[in-house]
């Protein structure tokens, strides 16, 4: 797996990309519900919306790659009419079992069309760590546009690109992440489709991310300071030059060798090694180090979709969390450092017996 950028339009993105069809199919594995905090973002974003947007129950919004309901069931619960649009089919259903009505299928702008015929304009879009996923971004956000018209309302978060580089997040770098966005480039491909950022917040959510606020570029709407202060704040830090990006390849060196020094150590001490958390991320990390179930014995998860697999590439068995209480290892590596401090108020029965929890990115550290 390469990491390019285009020297023209600065989007960052991987150099050989996967048909959408083999990684969003109907075995996807990743239901949004499974993070408590992350309902709780979801939760919050959707209060605000309602409060900022003045929605109510003669509102329409739609969220795209809306996964197993785990935002719209607070939309649902206001009261307002939503739809869901999901192509896999494993998180789709859990949404139509919560009483969402959920689309099965990829969004772009030929469904955006459908939609709008069918059920007129969105008042609000909400699209939630999915620009980076799609293949054609530019048919993706031409869809958002026809969606929302000339009066609706986006809202689209994404990692930001400035904390990957910044914080070595060299592992939320997969295939099923086509893009990496910074404000600069949002802004450019909104723009190329007749939409207008109007405000901008930083979130702590994914290691670091950016919400934004969108409509149509025809709306009286004056972007807030946030907007310039955060484009500014990309320019110096180099994020518009293609050559600040070369610290990355070093970066992940460093960390692979790091984590690998500590592993290698634990096994020639007889120490148990287990890791938390089946995420996407641990692949990238455990693959590009080459650890294998001689170093890391198996990786807990409590997704039940998840349990009985193997980590891709590595084999290592994921299991459920029964495995740690019955026999505590010595260390637990951390697979989604995003969720550390979620994680470890959640395993704190395992700090009573002496387990050592360990992150490698952006440096190795133990908690």
């Amino acid at each position: 797996m390469r990491l390019v950028i285009c020297t023209n339009c600065l989007l960052v993105q991987v150099a050989h990309p996967q048909q959408p069809e083999g990684i969003f199919d109907a075995n996807y594995a990743y239901f949004s519900s499974y993070s408590g905090s992350w309902l709780r973002h979801a939760e919050s974003l959707v209060a605000q919306a309602c409060d900022r947007l003045s929605l109510g129950t003669d509102s329409f919004v739609v969220e795209l790659a809306s996964n197993d309901g785990y935002l719209l069931q607070y939309v649902l619960a206001r009261g307002i009419p939503c739809l869901g649009i999901e192509p896999t089919q494993s998180t789709a259903e859990v949404s139509i079992s919560r009483g969402i009505e959920t689309r099965m299928e990829f969004f772009g702008l030929t469904l955006a069309r459908q939609v709008v015929a069918e059920r007129g304009h969105a008042n609000l879009v909400i699209a939630n760590n999915v620009l980076a996923h799609v293949p054609d971004i530019n048919d993706f956000v031409a869809g958002i546009a026809e969606l929302l018209g000339n009066d609706g309302r986006a809202v689209i978060e994404f990692p930001h690109l400035a904390r990957l580089v910044q914080e070595r997040q060299f592992d939320t770098v997969y295939h099923e992440h086509y893009s990496y966005l910074s404000l600069h480039v949002a802004d450019r491909i909104l723009r190329e489709h007749g939409l207008m950022i109007w405000d901008v917040e930083r979130l702590p959510t994914h290691g670091g991310s950016l919400r934004i606020w969108a409509c149509s570029d025809a709306a009286p709407i004056a972007p807030t300071p946030a907007f310039d202060t955060i484009m500014e704040g990309e320019r110096l830090s180099g994020l518009c030059d293609p050559s600040s990006y070369d610290v990355l390849q070093q970066s992940a060196i460093e960390i692979k060798n790091d984590l690998l020094s500590l592993l290698i150590e634990e096994h020639r001490a007889k120490r148990r090694v287990v890791a938390y958390g089946a995420a996407a991320k641990g692949n990238t990390l455990l693959n590009f180090a080459g650890v294998r179930p001689d170093l890391i014995e198996y990786v807990v998860d409590r997704n039940p979709h998840k349990q009985g697999l193997h980590m891709p590439g590595c084999r290592i068995p994921i299991v459920p969390e029964q495995a740690l209480i019955e026999a505590p290892p010595d260390t637990c590596l951390i697979l989604p450092w995003n969720l550390t401090d979620e994680l470890l108020a959640q395993l704190n029965y395992l700090r009573v017996r002496n387990v050592k929890f360990v992150t490698a990115v952006p440096k190795l550290k133990i908690h």
